[in-house]
């Protein structure tokens, strides 16, 4: 009897403080404790940590750029009253020395402190320093700029920092999470989070040579050299520019692949400029309208050659204005950037076979690549 009575009371208790704990849950979940991590945050924070691990490893190679230009302005009129001026002439006041300051971001790419940033950033700048948080301003000198990519290497001496952890912008996907890191509006290091709205966006007028990437990840003033970096921490691309009516982030940031921002930057730090094919031609892609136009199917591809510089490669090769480009070394080509960038990779020197039309006829021109001229067409 005793021990009936004793699985009862048992049974009874386990049940009271079953309901006990349903009711605490219920009505007072704060009653009960997140579990604490060693370093003090709750066992739910350590392991929700949004994208905080690839900021940590990406953010202290991004660095704020600040430049400084000196300018000179003509005095203001001593006489504004056009009647006096007619009579006594415009004498000027003396001219006036102003420092106007700018600011941008960059990123390291090597233990030797070179700097990775946009050419716009530090053109025609008097002075470059860099600074880091925690560490003073140091002086930075220019290694090479590429105006045609709106890509520049400077280098910092007494900076221990990181260099940042390069990926593969070839493998990057419509979609895809992307954070810019840099100093927007001079505030101070920020990330701010989007996608990758889009890739191999050209003829926006940015630059000689466009292949960008297109983000939502907001990008404001100051944000030009800065990374764009992906879900692992890697650099992924250098934002550049954005599209905006008001000066502000509408949500269309630019950024340059970094496998493009790569091969500038080893150019530079190699030879102190980027070296890059060029034939003197110069056209357009040849869209259905055009071939009909011209007696040729519709669907016939190819580039339609509209400049030929004189004595140029292609000039010397016999190509004339008109010519349809259709083969480079017997692979079809499409567009006219396709033709553009498979020219300027190609070392000066290189012998290059062309699959042309002209007058609706075929016809094969061989030519040698020079050496792309500085601030060409």
């Amino acid at each position: 009897m005793n021990f009936q009575r004793l699985i009862a009371f048992m049974f009874t208790s386990a049940a009271a403080g079953i309901i006990t704990a349903v009711m605490v849950l219920a009505f007072w979940p704060g009653m009960l404790q997140q579990e604490k991590s060693p370093s003090g945050a709750s066992a739910y924070t350590s392991t929700n940590n949004g994208w905080a691990d690839a900021v940590a490893l990406a953010e202290p190679s991004v660095v704020n750029i600040y430049t400084s230009k000196i300018t000179r302005e003509e005095g203001d009129p001593l006489f504004k009253n056009p009647l006096v001026q007619r009579y006594f002439g415009d004498p000027r006041g003396k001219p006036k020395l102003q420092r106007r300051n700018n600011l941008g971001s960059g990123v390291v790419v090597d233990a030797n402190g070179y700097i990775l940033t946009s050419n716009h950033v530090i053109k025609d700048a008097d002075d470059i320093f860099i600074g880091a948080e925690g560490q003073p301003r140091v002086p930075a000198r220019v290694v090479g700029t590429d105006p045609d990519t709106d890509l520049a290497v400077i280098q910092a001496a007494g900076k221990d920092l990181p260099p940042a952890r390069l990926g593969n912008s070839a493998s990057l996907r419509v979609g895809d999470i992307a954070l810019a890191i840099g100093n927007p509006f001079g505030v101070g290091k920020t990330v701010t989070q989007g996608i990758i709205s889009a890739t191999g966006r050209e003829g926006l007028g940015l630059a000689t040579f466009e292949d960008f990437i297109q983000t939502d990840a907001a990008i404001n003033l100051g944000n030009s050299g800065g990374a764009l970096i992906n879900a692992r921490g890697e650099v992924i691309g250098i934002n550049t520019a954005i599209l905006s009516s008001s000066g502000g982030s509408h949500g269309i940031g630019f950024a340059i692949p970094i496998n493009l921002a790569r091969q500038v930057m080893e150019q530079i730090i190699k030879h102190g400029r980027v070296i890059r094919g060029w034939i003197g031609a110069s056209g357009g892609d040849l869209t259905p309208a055009m071939a009909a136009s011209m007696g040729l199917p519709e669907d016939t591809r190819g580039v339609l050659l509209s400049g030929i510089l004189e004595g140029g490669p292609a000039d010397q090769a016999g190509i004339q204005p008109g010519d349809i480009i259709q083969r480079i070394n017997g692979k079809p080509v499409t567009s006219a950037l396709e033709v553009m960038n498979a020219i300027a990779v190609a070392p000066p020197g290189t012998t290059m076979d062309l699959s042309l039309l002209r007058d609706n006829q075929p016809f094969e021109a061989r030519l040698t690549v020079a050496e792309r001229p500085r601030n060409v067409e």
